[in-house]
C-alpha cells in the first residue's frame, strides 16, 4: 500500500510541477521578468517587509534577497524605508510600478490542465472529494 501511496504521490506532483513549469513561463514572459523577481514582487504585496522576512517568505538566503531587492530597486519596482520601530532595519514595499507587475502576473491563469479539464463531472467528484480529504488533513 505505501508503495503504491509512493508511485502516486511523485505522479502527482511530476503532474502539478509540469503545469506550474508552463504557468511561470507565461509569467516570465508577460512580465519581461524572472519568475523569481516576480516571486519577490508578489511577496510583498501583502504588505512592506524587511529583508530578512522578505528572504524567509521567499525561501531564500538574506544575500539572494538583497541582490534581488537591489536590482528591483533600480529598475524602480521597490523601494527601502526605514522601519517605524527600528532606526537599524529596513522595510522593502512595492512601487506602483511593481504593484503593476504583481497584477499582470495575477492576470495570467492558472488553468484546470488538459488532463482535469476534460474529466468527466463524475470524475471531478471524485477527485474535489479526495483533494478535499487531503486538505483536511493537513489542519
Amino acid at each position: 500500500m505505501k508503495r503504491e501511496a509512493d508511485r502516486v504521490w511523485r505522479s502527482l506532483v511530476n503532474r502539478v510541477m509540469d503545469q506550474l513549469d508552463d504557468w511561470k513561463r507565461r509569467v516570465t514572459e508577460a512580465t519581461g521578468m524572472p519568475f523569481s523577481r516576480v516571486r519577490i514582487l508578489r511577496r510583498l504585496s501583502d504588505a512592506p517587509l524587511t529583508l530578512s522576512a522578505l528572504a524567509e517568505a521567499a525561501s531564500i538566503d538574506a544575500p539572494a534577497a538583497t541582490v534581488a531587492v537591489n536590482e528591483l530597486e533600480k529598475r524602480g519596482y521597490v523601494v527601502r524605508q526605514p522601519h517605524p520601530t527600528n532606526g537599524r532595519m529596513k522595510l522593502v514595499s512595492l512601487t506602483s510600478k511593481g504593484r503593476e507587475i504583481v497584477a499582470v502576473e495575477a492576470s495570467v491563469g492558472k488553468h484546470a490542465p488538459p488532463a482535469i479539464a476534460s474529466l468527466s463531472a463524475q470524475d471531478l467528484r471524485v477527485l474535489a472529494r479526495i483533494v478535499d480529504l487531503l486538505e483536511a488533513d493537513d489542519h
